[in-house]
């Protein structure tokens, strides 16, 4: 990628753009992992759609500076706040910041909103799955990606299926169907060979029929070939996971998982080799595709908020207890707000496993 074209000087902002799945993240992640190092400081903030929707702006705008400062701690009541101390302390450090997963214009006004707020030199990367808003946002590049083509979906897929660049003889036929299924999306196709991995042929023409009775969802649905391969501790693992804790320290998740007997260290491994979830600076994390499939499973469990097995959005809590129409089948609730006085976050838990 050339995000360094521009003169050495130059405020440099860059998008790349694409659907979910197809690796911006990744990509993001390598760059950064490449060239971080030429920069007096620098910062990759993971999954800002996200905490945005959990008005959590504030926290991120405190990891920024933390990281780009090299600060144990920053105090900040309000965004507004957040945007003069950017401006201020930045203005003349040379920062390299990946903003990722951006999906409202007022998250880059936030977090990046004008080239003067960077000293001269610095790059700025951001992911999103809208072109029109890297756009109005006037990022001087935006690089698209595309569904990788079969060759680099058969090697894709090899490689967890088969530890190999080629699938082995008697699951050639087998491996060129599930790569086709796939199409060309680099995170089914990771899940997918995860999850065929070590399995012998009759196991895999059972996957691929399960594959083809049901095509509504495609990608959703070959996802959820490895969520159904799990052990019952490990899909309430995920399903806590894509509820609950993505962004959440391990060993607070471990700590509370523990008490319900879920086994969660040998779990976590399961699905982290499985590639599910994955662990960053210590905190639990998957795939937004992947959050989807595990909420879309307790959501299709049934129309009735009070017969399903986990809750998290607080309108729905309310609703159940106001309503008392909670039953047996509840065996989480998880709900977080957010202080008007102090502006921290409150997490409230209640687990009946």
């Amino acid at each position: 990628m050339t995000l360094l074209d521009k003169r050495v000087d130059d405020v440099c902002i860059v998008g790349i753009w694409g659907m979910g799945g197809l690796g911006k993240t990744t990509i993001a992640r390598v760059i950064y992992d490449q060239i971080s190092w030429q920069f007096e400081g620098s910062s990759f903030l993971v999954d800002v759609r996200e905490n945005s929707e959990n008005g959590r702006m504030t926290t991120l705008q405190k990891q920024l500076l933390c990281e780009l400062l090299d600060l144990t701690n920053c105090n900040i009541w309000n965004v507004h706040e957040g945007i003069k101390i950017i401006r201020s302390r930045l203005c003349h450090k040379k920062v390299f910041l990946v903003i990722d997963d951006v999906v409202e214009l007022k998250q880059l006004e936030y977090l990046v909103g004008n080239r003067d707020w960077f000293g001269s030199g610095s790059k700025v990367l951001i992911t999103s799955r809208d072109k029109h808003l890297l756009k109005t946002h006037g990022v001087d590049k935006v690089f698209e990606l595309g569904k990788l083509n079969f060759d680099e979906s058969r090697l894709l897929f090899c490689m967890k299926a088969f530890k190999s660049h080629d699938p082995m003889e008697s699951y050639e036929c087998l491996s060129k169907l599930l790569i086709e299924y796939a199409d060309g999306l680099p995170l089914a196709l990771i899940v997918l060979g995860s999850f065929l991995y070590d399995k012998n042929v009759e196991e895999w023409e059972s996957a691929l029929e399960r594959l083809k009775s049901d095509s509504k969802d495609k990608i959703l649905n070959v996802l959820k070939i490895s969520f159904d391969g799990l052990q019952k501790k490990e899909k309430k693992i995920f399903l806590d996971v894509a509820c609950f804790f993505k962004g959440k320290k391990r060993d607070y998740v471990v700590k509370i998982l523990e008490g319900c007997d879920f086994n969660p260290v040998i779990g976590i491994r399961i699905l982290i080799d499985k590639s599910l979830v994955s662990i960053e600076n210590n905190k639990l994390w998957m795939h937004d595709l992947l959050q989807e499939m595990g909420r879309q499973i307790v959501m299709r469990e049934s129309e009735k908020l009070g017969k399903r097995n986990r809750l998290w959005k607080e309108e729905d809590i309310c609703r159940v207890l106001s309503e008392k129409t909670g039953c047996k089948a509840v065996e989480a609730i998880y709900m977080t707000s957010r202080s008007k006085v102090t502006n921290r976050e409150n997490v409230y838990t209640l687990v009946l496993c």
